[in-house]
């Protein structure tokens, strides 16, 4: 099961405090490809890690960019598997490069 766990505080007692704490597991399945957190190719706008499974690469499960939006996205296991579902995770890439609220359906 997928969890994301955060902490907001817009007015820390200390300077030293965060506003934002944010935690998340990736997935359930841990041998599931994927890279490291960083800025996507040469723009540098979007800071997150990248899904590699074959067939679902280029998608992310939690992402920032520079203009401060935040997507995050969590996961339920099915009884049965959709192999020919497209990965859901370039429902976050959308959001994140543009002025929409949300562009994905839940399902």
């Amino acid at each position: 099961m997928c969890i994301i766990f955060f902490k907001f505080d817009p007015r820390p007692v200390s300077k030293n405090a965060y506003r934002l704490i944010l935690a998340a597991n990736r997935d359930e399945f841990y041998s599931r490809p994927s890279k490291l957190a960083d800025f996507w190719g040469n723009n540098n706008e979007i800071l997150s890690g990248l899904d590699m499974e074959e067939g679902k690469e280029g998608g992310t499960w939690l992402g920032i960019s520079t203009r401060g939006k935040l997507a995050a996205l969590t996961n339920y296991l099915q009884p049965q598997l959709d192999q020919q579902a497209r990965g859901r995770g370039s429902c976050q890439t959308r959001p994140s490069r543009t002025r929409a609220r949300s562009m994905c359906s839940p399902y």
